[in-house]
This record gives C-alpha cells, structure tokens and sequence, in this order.
C-alpha cells in the first residue's frame, strides 16, 4: 500500500495536477473594478476569502478508505480552488490545514499530516511563478523542524509576489492567535513602550501575526458541518458564512465560482443597517 510516510515531493506533485503551466504561459488573473456603490458597500469579489477543508475522513470512510487516502484525495481538491481563486481576481485566500485541537488526533494521522505539509509547501512553492505569495499563520509549538523549515522556506522565497496572497493555517487557533496578540501587548505594556489605555480594536489588529491579512469577506466551511472552529476568529468578525454539503475532496471550482456568485448577492452592511 501507498503509504503517506513514504510520499515524496515527486509524488505530491503528481497529486497536485494543474499547478504547472506551459512554459511561457501567462497567469489568468483577472481583476474587479469597483463602482462607488461597490467602494461603499464592499467588492461583488471578496477580497480575502478563508475555507475550512472539511471532510476527508467521511470521504475516505464512505468509500472504505483510511482517512491517510482521505488526505491524498483533499490534496487533488487544492489547485482546482486555487486556479478558480487567481483567476476570479480574489487577493487573499486563507486555506485551513490543521487546528491546535487537532494534535488530538491519532498519533500516525498527526505524523502523516506534519509529512505531508513539509512536501505540500515545497511543492505550491511553484505557484510563486504565477505571481502568488505563500503565508504561514499558525503557532510553531510543536511543529518538526523539517515541516517548519518548509513552511519558511516556502515564505521567504515567494516574498516578493503579489498576484495573490496563498496563506497555509497550518497548527493555526483563533484562540491561540489572540492570546498570543494580547501578551505581545501586555509586555509592551509592562516594558513602558505601550500605554494600556490606548489599546483598542486597530491597535490590536496591528499586533496581530501578519497585520497586513486583512479581515476575512467570506469564510466557507465543507462538508455540512456548521460552526467555524476557531478559525480566524478576530478576522472573522464581519465574514459572510457559506456552508456546503459537498465533502473537501469533492469542492471544484465550479462551486467556489457559484459561492462567489451568492457573495455578491449579499447585502454587507458592518452594523450601519443601511443598504
């Protein structure tokens, strides 16, 4: 049996068909133009769009699979999404690779995901010739150095790009990211540089990981599940929410453009209840 702790990058690469282009191809990237209503109101086009990639397992259980197949299947999933992304124009998208919470899985699923990740960044290294930034948000405890390693090599090299901002949520809590915000700013706090009275909600964003990401526009969630999973949570604040039935796997473009379509049907209207 094909077994993740086996994989090597040849190999992802072949999962991942559709991320080389012809040599000489250009990039489709299209760009929105935004009339004054849209400047007011918010793009028909998200500008950062965030997915939770749910599924994998029931996918691979449906079809008695193990769940490592299940994973080998939701990396197919992953260039169809980010081609539909580029060339819709979107500016920023946040994938959701593995939570906090999910070291609680079985410790050989742990393995091969942490395996796999370090292969994965290496190999969507080869979007940085179209144009894409590649981003790390998450925590580096208990990471092994060769999938950090990856992770940095990854961002460091794609630096520069700015068709479209790729960011990896990988050991990746809401939670965990505010609070390590939040202790950032007690020890400037504590260390004279900061006054305590002054801090408030654009203080706070500025100190966040990556302070450039800006605030999510639509947060979408697979497989049916209906919660948000400590994803982005100080980014989420305003995020429109679509969930989807279709398991991770199973999510073309097709359905990323038709949730697109339903984005800009909404009225977005940050509190002020007009529109």
């Amino acid at each position: 049996m094909f077994e993740v702790g086996a994989w090597r990058v040849p190999s992802v690469k072949r999962l991942l068909r559709g991320v080389e282009r012809a040599p000489g191809e250009a990039p489709a990237v299209v760009r929105q133009r935004r009339g004054p209503r849209e400047e007011e109101y918010g793009p028909p086009r998200p500008r950062h769009v965030g997915i939770i990639m749910d599924g994998n397992g029931r996918w691979a259980a449906s079809r008695g699979l193990s769940r490592t197949r299940g994973h080998e299947a939701g990396i197919r999933a992953l260039p169809r999404v980010v081609d539909t992304a580029l060339e819709e124009g979107i500016e920023h998208l946040s994938l959701f690779f593995f939570s906090t919470e999910n070291w609680n899985r079985p410790r050989g699923e742990v393995a091969a995901l942490m395996r796999l990740t370090a292969q994965l960044a290496d190999v969507f290294r080869g979007y940085g010739e179209r144009g894409v930034r590649l981003r790390w948000l998450g925590s580096e405890a208990r990471l092994p150095p060769s999938t950090l390693a990856a992770l940095r090599r990854a961002e460091a090299e794609t630096r520069g790009n700015r068709a479209m901002t790729l960011a990896f949520c990988f050991n990746h809590g809401g939670r965990e990211e505010i609070a390590r915000t939040a202790t950032s700013l007690a020890r400037a706090s504590a260390n004279g540089a900061l006054d305590p009275g002054l801090i408030d909600e654009a203080l706070f964003t500025r100190h966040l990981p990556h302070p450039d990401l800006p605030d999510l526009d639509m947060l979408v969630r697979t497989s049916g599940e209906q919660r948000i999973s400590n994803f982005m949570l100080w980014r989420a604040a305003y995020a429109e929410l679509f969930f989807v039935d279709t398991l991770w796997p199973d999510f073309t473009g097709d359905e990323l453009r038709a949730l697109l379509a339903a984005f800009a049907t909404r009225k977005r209207r940050f509190g002020t209840g007009v529109g």
